[in-house]
């Protein structure tokens, strides 16, 4: 299936950490598209993972996203899936649907890791950030030539719905509005 499956998919919400934000080109827009992401995934049943780098230096997840202490994974790599038990958390065979910060460090080490391990991936462009633009369109870029399908918020929850007679329709078209 080339469609992203709601029952074998995984939100991956990486690093998006309240001191690192602030300086983050277009920041709240990709923390607006993360939380529709969020909110889609828990009404459509997806699991959703969040990581925090270094969370000493960088602070705890932004508020507007706050997960659940069980859903955070704890990293000082810049590629989660070197970090002990990281890869464990991911249910086994489900691809990988990815918005983070920053696109060029973590995002893209974590998404090539996870190439790596044989995930398919998917880097919602429109919730991922970097300090810099063109750090962002580099990475995303690179990230595509490795195999990552980019995909928008948009794309993720028509895809996770499947059809307009999903009973949760006008709920999750009311978050992308």
């Amino acid at each position: 299936m080339l469609t992203i499956d709601p029952r074998s998919s995984t939100l991956l919400v990486v690093d998006f950490q309240a001191k690192l934000m602030p300086a983050i080109d277009q920041g709240a827009a990709a923390v607006a598209n993360a939380r529709r992401l969020i909110d889609a995934a828990a009404m459509l049943g997806v699991p959703t993972l969040f990581t925090e780098q270094n969370a000493r230096g960088l602070g705890a997840t932004v508020e507007e996203l706050a997960p659940d202490p069980s859903a955070l994974a704890h990293k000082m790599t810049f590629d989660a899936c070197r970090a002990p038990g990281f890869l464990e958390r991911l249910a086994e065979g489900h691809a990988v649907v990815v918005a983070g910060c920053e696109a060029h460090v973590c995002v893209l080490q974590t998404v090539l890791g996870l190439i790596d391990h044989g995930r398919r991936v998917f880097l919602v462009r429109d919730a991922v950030g970097a300090r810099r633009a063109e750090s962002k369109e580099t990475a995303v870029r690179r990230m595509e030539r490795h195999g990552v399908e980019v995909v928008t918020t948009e794309m993720v929850v028509f895809e996770w719905l499947g059809t307009a007679e999903h009973p949760r329709f006008r709920e999750a078209i009311a978050l992308i509005k």
